[in-house]
């Protein structure tokens, strides 16, 4: 809970609509810097000006990326034409900020190799997902059972970022281990469909309403449920919900420091690999693009000159005076 009464009623209308948890601390994040910026103005009392005030400090002041400028729109936006029913209109006239991303970070396979090698047992198919797969932590968390299609080797991911869906690959290698992990949750479906207060699995409202028992079928249940059942914070119902995205990256860093390697490793790092490994290995640029669910494919681009040997793939004269 917030300290303002406010925030905790954004916060809890974003909740009733199913928006993520780490969606509503980002946007109360920033809704609470747009209002500290505005001298703690009600932004009922504001306007798309202040607004595009904000932004222009963001950007000048601040330096943050395109996408966290972008992010803070985005939460404003929100603010204003779903919680306080007030639409912003325009707010095109502010300094956009031209700070480049960061190339990502991207492991040699003999370095993916290393980090499995140090890796817990217990969160080898969990990694082995991120970067077989290609997928984002909570693309991860949020499969279904009824996402992975063994047969056909590949995983249904809805609703990931930009709520897109996508089908991507999954390693043949890592399916004994996806079928063992199905078979742990249907044990934990058994031992719940004994709890008179088991409510079932969290599932979209519209489908909900329309499989009223889907979600005691293990069709519906997450790959990766928490090992405890807790309460629904919306409905106030018993549920098992998937585990906390929180621990992945401190188990990640983790195994790469036991590993003895050097590179600043996240789970996106797995994300980054798996891509631009794809390309090493001759696979075209629109099929990444596809198995990342990139909208554009210059967003998948910035992988193709990680690849390139040297900057743009240009040999240093050095190598060549040196080898005479």
């Amino acid at each position: 809970m917030y300290q303002s009464p406010f925030l905790n009623e954004i916060s809890r209308f974003m909740l009733t609509r199913r928006y993520s948890k780490r969606t509503v601390e980002t946007y109360i994040y920033w809704i609470t810097a747009y209002i500290r910026f505005c001298g703690k103005q009600h932004p009922k009392t504001l306007s798309g000006v202040d607004v595009e005030r904000f932004l222009t400090h963001l950007a000048v002041d601040r330096m943050v990326s395109v996408s966290t400028q972008k992010l803070a729109l985005n939460a404003l936006v929100f603010l204003y034409d779903k919680f306080l029913d007030q639409p912003l209109g325009d707010v095109s006239q502010f300094r956009r900020t031209h700070r480049q991303a960061k190339l990502p970070t991207v492991l040699t396979e003999p370095e993916v190799a290393a980090l499995f090698a140090h890796l817990p047992v217990q969160y080898r198919l969990l990694i082995g997902l991120l970067y077989g797969s290609g997928l984002r932590r909570l693309e991860l968390l949020r499969l279904r059972v009824q996402d992975v299609d063994i047969d056909m080797k590949q995983l249904r991911i809805w609703n990931g970022k930009g709520f897109k869906h996508r089908i991507t690959t999954l390693a043949v290698e890592l399916i004994p281990f996806i079928e063992r992990q199905i078979q742990r949750v249907k044990w934990y479906l058994e031992e719940d469909l004994l709890n008179p207060n088991f409510a079932g699995v969290w599932m979209p409202d519209a489908l909900a309403r329309k499989y009223q028992k889907a979600n005691k079928t293990l069709a519906w249940q997450y790959v990766f449920p928490s090992p405890r059942l807790s309460v629904d914070p919306v409905s106030g119902l018993i549920r098992r919900h998937h585990l906390d995205e929180s621990a992945l990256n401190r188990i990640i860093k983790a195994a790469a420091s036991n590993a003895g390697i050097g590179k600043n490793v996240s789970s996106h790092t797995l994300r980054h690999s798996f891509a631009t490994h794809l390309l090493q290995s001759g696979c075209d640029i629109r099929t990444v693009q596809q198995q990342l669910g990139h909208a554009d494919v210059k967003t998948t681009e910035i992988y193709t000159h990680i690849i390139k040997q040297g900057a743009n793939g240009v040999h240093s004269p050095l190598s060549r005076v040196l080898a005479q």
